[in-house]
């Protein structure tokens, strides 16, 4: 318990803010802040319950969000893994379609905030845990040392899922901030954005797949697809492709030693191609 509590501080903040990319914020339910995690959601259950196919159109910033972030690769690349996450989780129940064809239901997805980390920081909290990690005992496993907690990153999205009629059947507005004892330090301004986009693709896509809200834990075990997928290999549906593959064991290896995530992070493929 006091791990968690811990987490729930040493942490960056990030409030909920309505930025007007929704089609409602009507249908959403009362903010919840859990663990450093804010949310507010709706989800028609009944209606993804009938649910056969879904496309997802490229998420895209605010330009409150994209002033923070000087570089159009950087935020391409948080986007990036917040699509491809979605495609690969969603793909357990629904099929996967491109954006640019016809389906049951589309997802629009913005990046509304965006704290970015202070990479000297997380160079020498790197250092520090890299470094301290092999000085441990072999006999003491599965123990990290803390984070420095200073310069901390964070993010905050909105999303919904709408019908052929363009009506709201599905939205979250989502943020949460890095934390010195969970989130690994990276040298990059959006390492901990990068990271933050996958919490919410797979907060999004239990809330689509179950059609209520997801729960804090999730004990579930992994499909088959998305452990290939999370291997870097060949997603369930092709239009997963649109987004890339996702780094696998490399990305694990790169964010022990703090190496940005664009180093490992598969590159989309362009929309003619697919």
């Amino acid at each position: 318990m006091l791990g968690i509590g811990l987490a729930a501080t040493g942490c960056t903040s990030m409030p909920l803010k309505e930025s007007g990319t929704l089609t409602s914020y009507g249908n959403l339910g009362a903010p919840t802040d859990k663990l450093g995690k804010k949310r507010r959601l709706y989800v028609d259950g009944p209606h993804m319950a009938q649910v056969k196919t879904i496309r997802i159109l490229p998420a895209g910033f605010t330009s409150v969000a994209a002033s923070r972030v000087k570089s159009e690769g950087d935020r391409s690349l948080v986007t990036n893994a917040l699509d491809r996450a979605l495609c690969v989780a969603l793909s357990d129940k629904y099929q996967m379609v491109p954006s640019n064809q016809p389906a049951d239901l589309t997802i629009r997805s913005v990046v509304t905030d965006i704290v970015p980390t202070n990479k000297d920081v997380a160079a020498a909290a790197t250092v520090v845990s890299v470094g301290g990690g092999f000085a441990l005992p072999d006999n003491i496993p599965l123990i990290g040392i803390p984070r420095i907690p200073v310069g901390l990153g964070g993010l905050s999205v909105e999303a919904e899922a709408v019908d052929t009629a363009n009506v709201q059947r599905a939205a979250m507005m989502w943020g949460r901030g890095a934390n010195f004892i969970q989130d690994k330090p990276r040298y990059s301004e959006v390492a901990d954005a990068y990271s933050q986009a996958t919490r919410f693709a797979t907060d999004f896509s239990r809330l689509l797949v179950t059609g209520r809200e997801p729960k804090m834990l999730d004990i579930s075990l992994p499909t088959r697809h998305g452990v290939q997928s999370w291997f870097g290999g060949k997603p369930k549906y092709p239009a997963c492709e649109a987004f890339g593959r996702a780094p696998g064991v490399q990305g694990l290896v790169a964010g022990k030693f703090g190496l940005p995530p664009e180093w490992t992070d598969g590159k989309p493929k362009p929309l003619a191609s697919q």
